[in-house]
């Protein structure tokens, strides 16, 4: 379904931008707003009054309460808890305010699809924070996928426990990031989802399958190492992506052979290694450009409500595969089910 998003007069003029929500991801949306050319920092808000005045001072701003930040922007970030998404999107939405709402959309598919309709009819953009579109590495990978026979995809996100609190597991606040990315490079939904988890919720694995594609994304917050990777198996060569680094790698070539020296036999393996340019950057900042842009443009959004419907869907089935019912045992097989088309 298309959506014919509306220009206005902010096409020509300085886009009003705010921030709702100004912990440590939310904080990061006001300095990038504060920086970003043709565009003003017009006020943030947060439920801690003194929080919302620190990061106002940093940034040169107001911290307003929320209606009148809505009053005064063309544009809001929502960076609230996942459980306050969809009241404080349709909020924005009602004050005739576009909105780009971090990951995940909202608590259900149907709190997403209700905002989606929304800002359809409002003829306002909707844009879901799912940072990892706009990693340099991950749009290099994108360019290259049209040219590639796709065999499968491993994702791991890993790393040691946080130093913060949140209400999301492991799949909520870091798989749906790779299940995204996933979805997006194949340009597909999936089908069947097999799934497992352990540690309370803190480390799960799924194996994700598509027309011809098997995915297979591992998130952990008990690995005492940061890793943050992508490889795409296909026919033709092994590409290697560092989130982290920003970095792509492309295996081709690959072979075997035995060398004898001074009456030794040796194995090798040698393959043909590229490496593409990245253009390095900031995600975030990317992603903001991007929203921006869709504003002031009246274009869709590189990420879009239906995005992050589709990458909800398959995160929470994969969270009831994963964790399943308290009393479920150990010793089970993975739980497995179809996805409806």
């Amino acid at each position: 379904m298309s959506t014919d998003y509306r220009t206005d007069e902010t096409s020509d003029e300085q886009i009003r931008a705010g921030v709702i929500g100004v912990g440590s991801m939310g904080e990061n949306h006001a300095r990038i707003y504060a920086e970003l050319p043709r565009v003003e920092l017009a006020g943030v808000t947060d439920h801690d009054d003194g929080i919302a005045r620190r990061v106002a001072d940093k940034y040169e701003t107001e911290p307003l309460d929320l209606e009148t930040l809505c009053e005064r922007c063309d544009v809001l970030t929502v960076a609230v808890p996942t459980r306050a998404h969809y009241e404080m999107v349709s909020t924005c939405l009602e004050a005739d305010v576009n909105v780009l709402v971090e990951k995940p959309i909202a608590e259900t598919v149907e709190q997403g699809q209700q905002l989606a309709e929304q800002a359809r009819e409002a003829g306002l953009v909707l844009q879901v924070g799912h940072i990892e579109r706009f990693n340099p590495a991950v749009q290099t990978v994108e360019e290259l996928i049209d040219d590639l026979d796709v065999i499968g995809i491993e994702a791991e996100r890993l790393g040691p426990p946080i130093d913060r609190t949140t209400s999301d597991n492991v799949i909520h606040d870091l798989m749906v990031h790779d299940v995204d990315v996933v979805g997006s490079i194949l340009d597909d939904t999936p089908h069947s989802v097999t799934a497992m988890g352990t540690e309370n919720g803190q480390y799960a694995t799924a194996t994700i399958e598509y027309d011809d594609v098997v995915a297979t994304v591992t998130a952990s917050r008990v690995t005492q190492k940061k890793v943050r990777k992508l490889t795409v198996t296909a026919r033709e060569c092994l590409v290697e992506v560092d989130y982290l680094e920003q970095s792509v790698l492309i295996h081709r070539d690959s072979y075997p052979e035995y060398l004898t020296d001074d009456g030794q036999s040796r194995y090798r393996h040698e393959s043909v290694v590229e490496r593409p340019r990245v253009d390095t950057g900031e995600p975030l900042r990317n992603e903001l450009e991007s929203f921006v842009e869709a504003v002031r443009t009246g274009s869709e959004p590189e990420v879009t409500a239906e995005d992050g419907i589709h990458a909800l869907e398959t995160a929470q089935l994969i969270d009831r595969l994963a964790m399943g019912p308290p009393d479920e045992t150990d010793d089970e097989p993975p739980r497995e089910t179809e996805v409806e088309a």
